[in-house]
């Protein structure tokens, strides 16, 4: 299935589910724009009539009943202002809790999807799909009652100005065709390009303030808040021509309204030239109100643009689903071209090599980051370019070399790893040598992080995320630069923990490190020498890959490791 089709299937769904608030909000539509036209026909007829009774004479004047259209209208008025407070509350509900329904649907959709799309979009970029891009599609469910509305206040309209002459009635029939029409045409011409256009420039906004406020301290230190400020100046200057040619091209929309409108009675008023004067001002007035009920189409025009081109950023942010399954694996034997084996969990495999050489890339291939070459590694015997990705998720936590942090608390971004108790947590954070310090705050685990955790250090951040990957129940645990940035006694605290932690649990482990005292863990390591030109990671076995037991063995390995890494 493409990624239009599903997109579609998804506002389909939620259109579906709201149907009987989509289907009230059309009926209250549909009683406004009836109400509102025998409202002002009916009222330049009361007039009229009322003016010439009084011209007549007090005799006329005195039969004249003037009771029973006055509460007619009274009542229309009524009538009219509650349909209108129906079809606004059942509309805007009916838009509301699908667009709440629809975002979680997306991420989900953007987030199942292969991994390179998904992280190549940037942070505001995302925000901007799923906050107003999804605020475009907006129209799309409330638009669902105009069609409804233009319908019945079109029929009344008509029906009222035949009242006056048949002639009439056809005449005002052409006339609100050609407002249509005409509104359609300018709506192409003037408000779909400058919708779309608004709707990428304030994504390019959002993503450019994004980028600047992640690199805010940075900008800072090297004193370039100017230059940061100017680069907001200028995608902002985008932003707001295209919000004013937006702008424009309503008020362009709102003239020709105004003409049509004008048209309309210049067309009716001659056409029912014979008629009573009350019933000509009847089919005038019911002219004005016919066409002023398709002002909800000209409104749906308007942002019509918008929501086109917001329908086309979601298409191209979600993927199409995967065309088959795929095979998943059986058990969490790894197997590598650089190592003679296959490894199981508990042993420990140590990754190093110069920096660029590809050691996360080729980590996140394995774990199902990033699509594998086809040979490039095995997971219980299978190629792991044959395994779905989420198969091979389930069998690795992952502690990244960058730090991903919600803006909550520290127990909210512990808990994405998995269901935990108080209990497990606080070991979590113990193992990783940061208990200590959540305990010092008064909130505990509910102390806030921050955005992407500023209120914690570099180090505190790497820790967390250490803890986040101790509390995901897997056969391996994998860790890319663990301990990078810490001071030698917190790195100490942090291995011991982490050697008693893969003791009791069985846990393989596959690391990457640049540093002695992690590597001396690992009983394999591989050297990672970088990509050949087919963009495979090219590995190589050290002579002392393999660890022997005993303590000899033990102190050999560790001088390999440091050997090989370059430190002493």
């Amino acid at each position: 299935m493409s990624a239009p089709s599903r997109i579609a299937g998804l506002i389909a769904a939620q259109a579906q589910a709201q149907r009987a608030r989509l289907r009230l909000a059309a009926a209250a539509g549909a009683v406004v724009s009836v109400s509102a036209v025998c409202l002002l026909g009916l009222s330049g007829w009361f007039i009229t009539g009322a003016a010439f009774a009084g011209l007549a004479g007090a005799a006329a004047a005195q039969s004249f009943n003037y009771m029973m259209p006055s509460a007619v209208i009274r009542l229309l008025a009524i009538i009219r202002t509650g349909g209108r407070y129906v079809e606004r509350v059942a509309g805007h509900e009916a838009a509301l809790k699908a667009l709440a329904r629809l975002r979680p649907q997306l991420f989900d959709a953007i987030a199942a999807g292969p991994a390179e799309r998904a992280l190549s979009l940037s942070s505001g970029e995302v925000s901007a799909r799923l906050v107003q891009d999804v605020d475009a599609v907006q129209t799309l469910f409330v638009r669902r009652s105009v069609p409804w509305s233009l319908g019945a206040g079109a029929a009344s309209a008509v029906l009222l100005a035949s009242l006056a002459s048949p002639l009439a009635g056809l005449a005002l029939s052409c006339a609100m065709a050609a407002a249509c029409i005409g509104g359609v045409l300018v709506a192409r011409r003037l408000a779909d390009p400058a919708g779309r256009a608004a709707q990428i420039d304030v994504g390019v906004l959002k993503d450019r303030l994004a980028a600047l406020e992640a690199a805010a301290p940075e900008l800072k230190a090297y004193g370039l808040n100017d230059w940061a400020a100017a680069q907001v100046a200028a995608v902002a200057a985008d932003h707001d021509r295209s919000q004013m040619a937006l702008a424009r091209s309503g008020g362009w929309m709102a003239a020709w309204q105004a003409v049509a409108t004008a048209l309309a009675v210049g067309v009716v008023v001659p056409a029912a030239y014979g008629a009573d004067l009350p019933l000509i001002a009847l089919a005038a007035l019911a002219a004005v109100m016919g066409v002023e009920s398709a002002g909800g189409l000209v409104a749906a025009l308007h942002h019509n643009g918008a929501a086109r081109q917001a329908l086309s950023r979601l298409e191209a942010a979600v993927p199409a689903p995967p065309a088959a399954a795929r095979h998943g694996p059986h058990g969490a034997a790894l197997g590598l071209d650089a190592v003679d084996a296959d490894l199981t969990p508990p042993v420990r495999l140590g990754l190093f090599g110069p920096s660029g050489a590809g050691k996360t890339t080729l980590i996140e291939r394995l774990i199902g980051l990033r699509t594998p070459i086809a040979g490039e590694m095995r997971l219980d015997g299978v190629d792991a370019a044959e395994i779905a990705p989420e198969d091979r998720r389930a069998l690795f936590a992952y502690a990244a070399q960058d730090v991903r942090l919600l803006n909550g608390s520290v127990r909210d971004n512990l808990l994405l790893a998995s269901p935990a108790d108080d209990a497990a947590l606080w070991e979590a954070l113990d193992d990783a040598a940061l208990g200590d310090r959540i305990r010092a705050e008064p909130l505990g685990l509910d102390t806030p992080v921050g955005p992407n955790g500023e209120r914690l250090s570099g180090g505190e951040r790497r820790r967390l995320g250490l803890a986040r990957a101790y509390l995901r129940d897997a056969p391996w645990l994998v860790l890319d630069e663990p301990t990078e940035g810490l001071d030698a006694a917190t790195e100490t605290r942090v291995l011991e923990a982490l050697q008693r932690r893969l003791t009791l649990r069985t846990q393989g482990l596959i690391l990457v490190s640049h540093r002695a005292p992690p590597m001396a863990m690992c009983q394999r390591s591989v050297r990672v020498n970088g990509m050949d030109d087919a963009g495979c990671v090219q590995l190589a076995s050290p002579p002392n890959a393999r660890r022997r037991p005993g303590p000899a063995a033990d102190q050999a390995v560790r001088s390999g490791c440091r050997a090989a890494t370059g430190h002493g």
